[in-house]
């Protein structure tokens, strides 16, 4: 499968930072669009294979979220909010407009989830239907809600959110002291066994880019936002009432630790005000390249239901 045939590599500057994506070839007027986000410590190149079986039928955008890829990686501010999933969703809804789409298709795998969900709550008309990918809602999964084990299953499994969001530069210096073994480590973990689901293309864009003190930083970054600022952000919505407005579909990998520990399908429809389906896929954490076809046919006959 050559490497992102049909689509071109595109630059936006939005919000003072620089954004990079393939974008279908061709204008997007009188064409479907989806959006589709990357998650940690990944790129948007996960999405090369699903991009295959979706291209004739969207037109697609697959952007780095800054501070990973090729995106600007900025320093954090002292209260992260340059990180901050509202942040982020804003820089996604900036490329949109620099596009001319209006509405659209919205699709998050990992922290591209999180973005995704902020994105859906604070600009509603802009997606049509939305699907996150092994996730549960962040302040569920840093309360412990529903769980199905104690809370140190949660904390053993996913320790890292605990080890990024400690204050700067502790976390970046231990990873930078081995980045290559942490980011193969990270990859080969949560129920994906070891690193041959990759692409050797999208493997080597990942080490490129994730090991440099700035793309960790970044990362970093990411996860202390979503450990202050954005629970910030959950709380006040869940205050307001502001639920996600469209229908939502939850995939999840029968081997991973959202499966495991939590109930997505109920956890989502507690914040959403239209129709959740779920749907498990024989994988780990990493669903879209462990299972392109099946994601994408997920995907598509999910989409198909907006009519």
């Amino acid at each position: 499968m050559n490497w992102f045939e049909g689509f071109e590599l595109r630059h936006f500057d939005v919000h003072g930072v620089r954004i990079c994506a393939h974008v279908s070839l061709g204008q997007p007027a009188g064409r479907t669009a989806l959006l589709l986000l990357h998650g940690f410590p990944q790129s948007h190149v996960m999405w090369n294979r699903v991009a295959h079986h979706l291209a004739q039928h969207y037109f697609l955008v697959m952007p780095d979220l800054r501070g990973y890829g090729d995106s600007s990686k900025p320093a954090g501010l002292p209260d992260h909010s340059n990180y901050s999933k509202r942040t982020m969703a804003q820089d996604m809804v900036a490329v949109m407009d620099t596009l001319g789409i209006d509405r659209f298709f919205l699709c998050g795998h990992d922290r591209g989830g999180r973005v995704a969900h902020r994105l859906t709550v604070d600009h509603p008309a802009r997606v049509q239907q939305l699907c996150v990918i092994d996730i549960a809602p962040t302040l569920d999964m840093y309360n412990g809600s529903g769980m199905a084990q104690p809370y140190m299953e949660f904390a053993r499994a996913y320790y890292h959110w605990f080890h990024l969001i400690q204050p700067a530069p502790l976390p970046e210096t231990m990873i930078v002291g081995n980045a290559l073994a942490y980011l193969h480590a990270k990859l080969g973990g949560w129920g994906s066994s070891g690193l041959d689901y990759i692409e050797p293309a999208a493997l080597a864009e990942y080490e490129r880019c994730f090991c440099k003190p700035e793309a960790i930083h970044g990362a970093c970054e990411d996860y202390r936002a979503s450990a202050g600022i954005d629970l910030e952000h959950d709380r006040e919505s869940r205050a307001h009432g502001a639920k996600i407005a469209c229908d939502t579909l939850v995939l999840w990998g029968e081997r991973g630790v959202v499966n495991r520990l939590f109930k997505p399908v109920q956890l989502w429809q507690s914040q959403c005000a239209g129709q959740v389906m779920g749907q498990a896929l024989p994988a780990g954490h990493f669903i879209p390249e462990e299972r392109p076809v099946e994601t994408a046919a997920a995907l598509r006959a999910f989409f198909r239901l907006a009519g």
